[in-house]
């Protein structure tokens, strides 16, 4: 396979060599303290070499000899020799005398010096114990720093494979009981994590939300304009969209709505109901002070043959006044054939934007079940209080056949997405240049690009991991992202056959599930800007601002190519990344307009300015 000969020369080329050493997986189990603990050893280390002469020097039998050769144990007898050549000197002539005692002059010099020199050699001896001592602390404190740095780097290599729940491919019933794995680490995993910087937020402390109704608020109106009928289309977070665009209308025209049905013809052919995914007696009860809705038709209105319109895409209030409530008011019940983009991103009056927001952020409440069950998998992602990473890989089939991506993938896996293109008739863009696409960033991230993502901005191999998508596209194409990041899970791996049994073949509902993790995880990245990305980072923004990395895929693939040709290490390649996703973590920038709406950045993936205020 082509994916898994790139795969060998990626980590078996010369520069692959560079890049291991300096790759975050090597070094991933090391915190910032680890670090600085490995410095002290490097530098300490000439000195311990140094200290170890030092010492001999100290315990030599010539410096024991040195320091005891100057006290007194002759010393008695020195006096007694000192009286007898006095009375010698009586006894000879004078020349003789003043020749004996220059003499004995230069030999009490000599001994003078050699005091002194001992005295000196004490000094030295003395300095150097003293030296020895503090430098042999140093040295101590610094191999304790090697050795707990060391631990921690052996405790974070082994939790690779025991860290998390035992639930893998291929596991029996019996595996796939719900059991956690002791790491004895006791949660040191998150305090090295949050020192590391890589999982904390944006600052936002001057943001804050505005969407509750003013206090003035006018009461609801009693009457109807008449009441609308919907089918949300799409996907789950295609048909949140459009919920809330259709919300937003029927208040614009003063209409009832019905609860919406949802699309059972998609991609993924789920017949579940708004009752099935939606906490739809929350919803209804959220809105009251908003806008009228019911669950069905009344009686009255039940015989009327519904008047069916297609909304203009990204509209603004006045087309629904001025064209759409005529029709509402002649024929009173009225069906949209679809829900999504039916209104514009900006140009919305303030009251309208905040509505939308009520309605996504506070009446779509999932149902009961999705829940419940969405936040089993969160504490089971936060085992021993250890963050974790949403990670919203893109790399379906439908997707890749709707970009016309095909990168790493064979030339068979090739044809097979482009026969899938042709077969779907509503897909208006046949014949792609997936190469050019790319190179646009136009194409999802591959498991490879995206494990080079993550290795890139610093985060270790031991990184906890939730894959928010469904089964990734190609032969072997998740086998890089796996080596690197064993910690990887998903719905179906923390979840037993039997907690499953209620969503199967409910893929929207699966969906929902992968939301709420998505939503409470500390980071989540998603590798192509789809329907999933827009709601979850919209609603994170929402929420406090929380971390979203939004990648460059674009300067991202090139820095990639240039890694894979050898033009620069893997140092180098992790500065670039670094330096070029700094200001792409989810923190606060206003939603501007662009020259085509359709061009322009979603409202539901920016709700800045609308539903998020600056407080200063």
């Amino acid at each position: 396979m082509a994916i898994f000969s790139e795969s060998n020369h990626h980590h078996n080329s010369s520069d692959g060599v560079s890049q291991r050493v300096n790759s975050p997986r090597f070094s991933g189990p090391m915190t910032r303290r680890a670090h600085s603990f490995k410095r002290n050893t490097t530098t300490t280390t000439t000195s311990h070499g140094g200290g170890g002469e030092v010492e001999l020097q100290i315990n030599s039998p010539r410096s024991e000899e040195a320091s005891e050769g100057v006290p007194g144990g002759k010393h008695g007898h020195y006096h007694v020799t000192q009286r007898v050549h006095v009375r010698g000197l009586l006894k000879k002539p004078l020349a003789s005398i003043v020749e004996d005692l220059g003499l004995r002059g230069r030999k009490k010099f000599g001994h003078w010096m050699f005091l002194v020199f001992c005295a000196v050699c004490l000094f030295i001896g003395v300095l150097k114990i003293c030296a020895t001592g503090w430098l042999g602390s140093a040295i101590e404190r610094a191999q304790s720093n090697k050795e707990l740095s060391d631990s921690i780097a052996s405790l974070n290599l082994r939790d690779q494979s025991s860290l998390g729940y035992a639930y893998r491919g291929g596991a029996s019933d019996v595996e796939r009981t719900l059991k956690t794995v002791a790491t004895g680490v006791d949660g040191s995993h998150t305090a090295m994590a949050e020192n590391s910087g890589i999982w904390s937020k944006p600052n936002s402390d001057n943001f804050t939300q505005c969407i509750d109704l003013p206090s003035n608020h006018k009461k609801l109106d009693a009457k109807t304009s008449g009441y609308i009928l919907v089918n949300a289309n799409g996907g789950l977070n295609q048909m949140r969209f459009g919920i809330c665009d259709i919300v937003a209308i029927a208040k614009i025209m003063k209409a009832t709505l019905v609860l919406p049905s949802l699309d059972h013809t998609s991609y993924w052919a789920d017949d579940s109901g708004f009752k099935d995914l939606f906490d739809w007696k929350h919803f209804i009860h959220m809105l009251k002070d908003d806008v009228h809705i019911v669950e069905k038709l009344p009686p009255a209105y039940a015989g009327i043959e519904p008047f069916s319109k297609t909304p203009i895409s990204w509209s603004k209030v006045t087309y629904y006044k001025t064209e759409v409530l005529p029709l509402l008011n002649q024929h009173k019940v009225i069906y949209f054939t679809h829900t999504d983009s039916r209104l514009a991103n900006n140009g919305i009056p303030s009251s309208i934007q905040k509505l939308r927001c009520r309605v996504n952020y506070r009446a779509l409440k999932y149902s009961a079940p999705i829940e419940e069950f969405g936040n089993t998998l969160v504490s089971r992602m936060q085992q021993n209080g250890n963050p974790y990473l949403a990670l919203h890989l893109r790399y379906e089939k439908d997707m890749l056949a709707f970009t016309g991506c095909s990168h790493n993938l064979t030339a068979e896996e090739d044809e097979e997405l482009r026969q899938m293109r042709y077969e779907v008739s509503h897909w208006k863009e046949k014949e792609i240049n997936g190469t050019e696409r790319r190179l646009l960033g136009g194409c999802p991230l591959t498991p490879r690009e995206t494990s080079l993502l993550l290795r890139a901005l610093g985060f270790p191999s031991h990184t906890r991991i939730y894959l928010v998508a469904g089964e990734a596209y190609g032969k072997g194409s998740m086998k890089y992202l796996e080596d690197d990041f064993p910690n990887i899970f998903s719905h179906s791996s923390l979840s037993s056959e039997e907690e499953l049994n209620p969503f199967k073949n409910h893929q929207n509902m699966l969906a929902g599930i992968d939301y709420v993790v998505a939503l409470k995880s500390d980071v989540f990245l998603y590798t192509y800007d789809g329907n999933m990305a827009k709601a979850v980072q919209g609603h994170r923004r929402f929420e406090n601002f929380k971390k979203t990395i939004n990648p460059d895929k674009m300067k991202f693939v090139k820095l990639v190519d240039q890694l894979d040709e050898g033009k620069f290490s893997w140092k180098k390649f992790s500065s670039k990344v670094k330096k070029l996703h700094g200001d792409r973590i989810g923190a606060p920038y206003p939603r501007k307009p662009g020259e085509f709406p359709k061009l322009e950045e979603s409202f539901y993936a920016n709700p800045l300015p609308g539903c998020i205020c600056e407080t200063r």
